[in-house]
């Protein structure tokens, strides 16, 4: 079964928005879509250590609630919710920051509705030179991952899927993922016209042409796997 990339992009609702953690602002990035799957389904392949490899990175340690996971080559943290089927939280810990993750599910019709939220500390100057989409593009990429995985069971080939980033349909779909990401910075009161300039900074990064450093890129350094 060939999973249609540029159609599984659109298929994700961003949403940004500001919020506040220990008295300091954060940043909240918001990815929302549905699948064509059961949300048992969804919620194993999320959480287990088995099928992780298989769309997303190998995940070692200790995967219940207090326990410290790590992925390959990218970041670790603390498992700080597991309530099966419906919310996973952890922390997302790369390169001396900390971030939080969730993930909700919840049936949708016949299908599951997931919603990812990424919620940092971001850096001003960071987020002016790339705005949402030096994470958001990661997850979107993850995303399309697991809708191949649930399709089709196929494991990811690491080498093709770094390739397919740089080539034409990869180029493709990180523009529109980019693209989405600026328009919901936009949304939150950021400048469109910087809104777009940061977006089109982070098509370059994700294109092999440009690298952006700091805690909110740090989903990008795996995301070759996820293809």
């Amino acid at each position: 079964m060939t999973i249609d990339a540029l159609e599984q992009v659109g298929l994700v609702a961003r949403e940004v928005r500001t919020g506040e953690r220990g008295g300091r602002p954060t940043k909240v990035a918001e990815a929302r879509r549905t699948y064509r799957a059961e949300v048992e389904d969804v919620w194993d392949a999320l959480t287990s250590a088995e099928r992780l490899p298989r769309w997303f990175l190998p995940v070692s340690g200790d995967l219940r609630v207090g326990g410290r996971y790590q992925l390959e080559g990218n970041a670790g943290g603390t498992v700080e919710a597991c309530e099966r089927p419906g919310r996973l939280a952890v922390t997302w810990e790369y390169n001396g920051e900390v971030s939080w993750v969730e993930v909700h599910l919840a049936p949708a019709g016949d299908g599951t509705e997931l919603r990812l939220v990424h919620e940092a500390h971001v850096d001003p100057a960071f987020w002016e030179q790339f705005g949402p989409g030096a994470v958001g593009v990661g997850w979107d990429l993850a995303l399309w991952g697991l809708a191949t995985h649930l399709a089709t069971r196929a494991a990811v080939d690491p080498a093709a899927a770094e390739a397919w980033t740089v080539g034409p349909e990869g180029r493709a779909f990180v523009t529109t993922a980019a693209t989405g990401w600026a328009d919901a910075a936009a949304a939150d009161g950021d400048d469109p016209a910087a809104a777009r300039e940061a977006g089109a900074r982070t098509i370059a990064f994700y294109t092999g042409q440009e690298a952006p450093t700091g805690d909110a890129a740090a989903p990008a350094d795996g995301d070759e796997q996820t293809r």
